[in-house]
């Protein structure tokens, strides 16, 4: 066990985008991150630019839709740091979601809705050591379809909705206690993403699209003022805006 007297962040489901804006934004402020993601692959080199800039990291692998690897990761990352003050989920959405809502079935918006069960999953894992302290962070990143609809997401529209309005409630549910919950809802391809970097490399799959590109280190500065102002539990960024 490698305990701190700093405050610790999980990001879960960190990838090269915004998950990796998010470590480094609360590592800035003096944060210990814990890393968890299904790449171990890609840990080395994301916690070599961590180190860079000496933020006190950690990386752990995890499938998030797997509730006993994610346990074990929260629990390994709880034991490596003595404690967790934040928690940040963004796995990335499931494409495969995608599709004209008029031909939705019945199984596809099962398996769109069960997409929201590692967040759920992740907060219950978090919840009792904030509401043992009576403070701490559940952050989430979700898609504008939630908020605007959008026909050919389909089961993705679907699975975003249930996400933001889980976040959005579980604010209420314990802003009262001293604990944030919020989500940075996002309209538009994330700068160094996966999802973006794969439009990039094999565009033909993906259609004639033309999204506006988010910089991710800036979603990151709103994911932090969310958590540290508690003034809201939404905020909207949309690039697809005319």
């Amino acid at each position: 066990m490698t305990s701190t007297s700093a405050s610790v962040i999980v990001v879960l489901g960190v990838g090269p985008g915004l998950g990796m804006s998010v470590a480094h934004r609360f590592g800035k402020e003096g944060y210990a991150v814990a890393l968890i993601s299904r790449s171990a692959d890609r840990h080395a080199d994301y916690l070599s630019s961590l180190a860079d800039v000496g933020v006190d990291a950690a990386a752990f692998t995890a499938d998030a839709a797997d509730p006993a690897q994610l346990r074990s990761a929260v629990n390994a990352a709880r034991k490596h740091y003595g404690r967790i003050d934040v928690g940040y989920y963004g796995p990335a959405a499931m494409m495969s979601l995608a599709g004209d809502i008029t031909t939705l079935s019945a199984a596809d918006a099962d398996s769109a809705l069960r997409d929201v069960v590692p967040a759920v999953d992740f907060a219950s894992l978090l919840l009792p050591e904030f509401t043992d302290r009576g403070d701490g962070g559940l952050l989430f990143a979700g898609g504008l379809s939630s908020v605007v609809p959008m026909p050919p997401l389909g089961g993705l529209a679907l699975a975003s909705a249930a996400l933001r309005n889980y976040a959005i409630t579980l604010h209420a549910a314990l802003q009262p206690k001293g604990i944030y919950a919020g989500t940075i809802t996002i309209g538009g391809l994330i700068d160094r993403g996966d999802i973006h970097r794969a439009m990039q490399a094999s565009p033909d799959p993906f259609g004639s699209v033309d999204v506006a590109t988010l910089n991710p280190d800036e979603l990151a500065d709103t994911v932090w003022r969310l958590y540290t102002e508690r003034a809201s539990a939404e905020a909207v960024v949309n690039a697809l805006a005319a």
